[in-house]
């Protein structure tokens, strides 16, 4: 019984310093979409990732603005990004995507916000007979599984995004490679049609001139 309690153990000590929101998100063309973050105390930690998956250029605008309007910090025709501030104020953040640059083109977002609380008040429950010591050595490996997975996590969103990107170029080629036999079909149709012609016009020519 001890391993499913300390699994547990750790898996609320992890959760209880992250809060997080990924979602997929559809911007239609010249949409400004923006999604909240609220920050009850000075000092956490925000992160903020985002790549384009799909549509046109796979670039963005994007902003992210702090309490009282306080711009922190925004790009432009950006194919994704991976930032972490810090929150100096508490209050609500605002993270919005721009598409106003593509007229006719949707494009899907994948986006994360997280909040950290690096403080290390938060103790697992202690046992009879444990030094600090060894709650010191737990906290370090709890902390060093949290960072190895979120490690893990980006690297499976780089991959993601690469595999999509590759999809759509591949989806590209595949339409531009079918148009292209179409039209040379319908030429070599065309011209076809056109060397009958051009012969059926020699030989009556040719009657008439012998008539």
């Amino acid at each position: 019984m001890r391993i499913p309690v300390l699994s547990i153990s750790l898996l609320g000590y992890v959760c209880a310093l992250v809060s997080a929101t990924a979602l997929t998100y559809k911007l239609q063309p010249n949409e400004k979409a923006c999604f909240f973050s609220y920050a009850d105390q000075k000092g956490l930690k925000l992160a903020f990732y985002f790549a384009v998956q799909t549509g046109g250029s796979f670039d963005v605008d994007y902003s992210v603005v702090g309490p009282n309007e306080k711009l922190i910090m925004e790009g432009s025709k950006e194919k994704q990004g991976d930032f972490v501030f810090t929150a100096k104020e508490q209050g609500e953040y605002r993270f919005c995507f721009n598409n106003e640059i593509s007229t006719f083109t949707e494009k899907m977002v994948d986006f994360e916000i997280a909040v950290e609380n690096e403080s290390r008040d938060a103790r697992l429950p202690s046992k009879q007979g444990t030094s600090p010591e060894q709650h010191s050595a737990l906290d370090e490996s709890i902390l060093k599984v949290s960072r190895d997975l979120s490690t893990i996590n980006r690297n499976q969103k780089y991959f993601r995004t690469r595999e999509n990107r590759n999809m759509s170029t591949v989806k590209s080629t595949e339409n531009r490679i079918f148009n292209f036999s179409v039209a040379e079909s319908l030429l070599m149709v065309a011209m076809a049609g056109l060397q009958v012609f051009i012969v059926r016009f020699f030989f009556q020519g040719a009657r008439k001139g012998y008539v």
